[in-house]
Order: structure tokens, then C-alpha cells, then sequence
């Protein structure tokens, strides 16, 4: 468990402004996004392969 999961969740975060940033600077801010969706997708997968195990454990 993260200590983090434990933390009151808390409203949308704010939008980053984007005006002031050149054109690579926004490429890669559209690199470590899509890096953390991949991340992100990974952990989805991680725990519905966990919940489909459970599923099947107690289903049994």
C-alpha cells in the first residue's frame, strides 16, 4: 500500500498553461504524459489480471 492511497483525495488538479511553452517544450510534455498513460495502463492490467485470479479463486 502507497502511503499516498491513505491521503483524502482532492478536487481536479489544474490545468498546466501551455501558452508560454515553445513547441519542444510542448512535445515533451505530450512525451511524459504518454509515458505516464503507458505506466498507468500497465498498472490497470497488473490489477485486473489480480482481480480476475481472485474471481476465479472464490468463484471455485
Amino acid at each position: 500500500m502507497d502511503i499516498d492511497d491513505l491521503e483524502p483525495r482532492k478536487g481536479k488538479p489544474q490545468l498546466k498553461n501551455l501558452e508560454p511553452m515553445g513547441l519542444n517544450e510542448l512535445r515533451e510534455y505530450i512525451a511524459r504524459l504518454e509515458d505516464e498513460i503507458t505506466r498507468t495502463q500497465i498498472e490497470i492490467d497488473r490489477k485486473e489480471k489480480h482481480r480476475q485470479g481472485l474471481d476465479g479463486l472464490f468463484k471455485a
